[in-house]
């Protein structure tokens, strides 16, 4: 005679495998599983016992479609979760949808009655366990975004990666199981399965994902290590550094800049682990300083500097903002030119350079946004003139733009 193992899961087991499954829904699955199971016959037979709420301090978006009424939502879910908002009173975070924060309230008494008859419908709890579910996953789900709230509140504001503080999820959760009252269990197993579904919008409209807000330390270290490497090439165009810096020089900015201590192996994994050569090697690559080399001296971009420096021929130039010009005001200094004086915001060429640079001057070149940044008179401009060949150089001059600073100018429609 056969004898079979006994493979019955406990039932305890399989609760804890059933609710990790549903913390890893994502947002549109949730929501679509939410608004099926309100509109159900079974969830119709529960009503009298069963309360629709939503979840204490928890805020939605007033045009979010009241999902338990009309049966099916309004407009399609979004992959976000909800946005970040700065008050008077400080940030705060109104979900996407109500469904995100939608609390049941079980007039358990009953429901214990009902499931304890013989004759009661399997599908009935089955709808109520997915309503404790979707309770379950809700209630982690608000007091983890609370904690974030609170913990990263400078990057939430300003959105910039080194405003970012080392935080794991399992420091989170040991927070959240010490310092609330919340009912759920907060195992860093399941922050984690939340947080890999999960995205919301900063106050600035960018939205990420939840993950990014709970970098480890080797991570923070990462983003201040490409930053100083970044600036590296902004310091050599303005003249400030004769070559790239050394691991053991970016080490000692860090220390004296960011309070960073970090040892120069460390620094040198980092770069390896970013893909950034060393000193030597980023000292014999073509940079935007190098290819530059033999351009005129900068000049005021002025309808006298035009007709008495600037000759009628062909070549390539380049125009930059004074601060204070929208590109500035837009934050794109921090994103791809270098920070000075002045900031590069466009890279042309043309057959007459007097001619072309006029244009751009009147604002009759067809280009708006590059004509804001030279209305206040400010703007200045260089150029190098070039018999033959001035389109391929234009191209070249671009690609190295975009390959030292990691975007191209502001002003540049396309790609030339």
């Amino acid at each position: 005679m056969q004898h079979h193992n006994n493979k019955k899961i406990d039932a305890a087991l399989l609760g804890k495998i059933v609710l990790a499954r549903f913390l890893e829904l994502p947002l549109r699955a949730f929501d679509r599983l939410v608004t099926q199971t309100e509109s159900s016959t079974g969830f119709t037979a529960l009503r009298p016992w069963v309360t629709v709420g939503q979840l204490e301090g928890a805020q939605v978006a007033h045009d979010a479609p009241d999902i338990h009424q009309t049966g099916t939502p309004k407009t399609q879910a979004s992959s976000v979760l909800g946005a970040i908002h700065e008050t008077s009173r400080g940030l705060t975070f109104i979900c996407n949808r109500n469904s995100y924060a939608r609390e049941y309230q079980f007039d358990e008494e009953g429901v214990n009655h009902l499931m304890s008859r013989p004759d009661f419908p399997a599908e009935r709890a089955g709808v109520l366990r997915r309503l404790r579910l979707v309770n379950t996953r809700n209630r982690l789900t608000h007091a983890l975004i609370q904690a974030v709230l609170a913990s990263q509140a400078a990057y939430l504001r300003s959105g910039q990666v080194l405003t970012l503080l080392p935080l794991t999820q399992a420091e989170i959760s040991v927070r959240l199981r010490s310092e609330s009252n919340l009912s759920v269990v907060a195992d860093p197993g399941r922050i984690s399965r939340l947080v890999r579904v999960l995205s919301i919008a900063l106050p600035n409209g960018e939205a990420v994902p939840l993950g990014r807000l709970f970098p480890k330390p080797r991570q923070v270290h990462c983003h201040f290590v490409d930053h100083v490497i970044k600036k590296e090439k902004a310091w050599m165009l303005q003249g400030v550094l004769r070559e790239p810096l050394t691991d053991e020089a970016i080490a000692a900015i860090l220390e004296r800049e960011y309070g960073i201590r970090l040892l120069r192996r460390t620094v040198a994994n980092i770069r390896h682990d970013l893909a950034i050569p060393d000193c030597r090697s980023r000292s014999q690559r073509m940079n935007y300083l190098a290819a530059t080399e033999g351009f005129s001296a900068l000049l005021p971009l002025t309808p006298q500097a035009l007709r008495t420096v600037v000759p009628a021929q062909p070549g390539v130039y380049e125009i930059r903002a004074a601060l204070g010009s929208p590109a500035n005001e837009a934050g794109w200094l921090e994103k791809s030119a270098p920070p000075g004086p002045h900031s590069v915001v466009y890279i042309g060429s043309t057959g007459d350079l007097r001619k072309r640079l006029g244009d751009h001057l009147r604002g009759s070149s067809d280009n708006v946004l590059l004509y804001k940044h030279l209305a206040d008179g400010a703007a200045r401009v260089r150029f190098r003139h070039i018999s033959d060949g001035w389109r391929l150089m234009e191209k070249e001059l671009y690609r190295v733009f975009c390959e030292t600073f990691g975007a191209p100018p502001l002003c540049n429609r396309m790609s030339p």
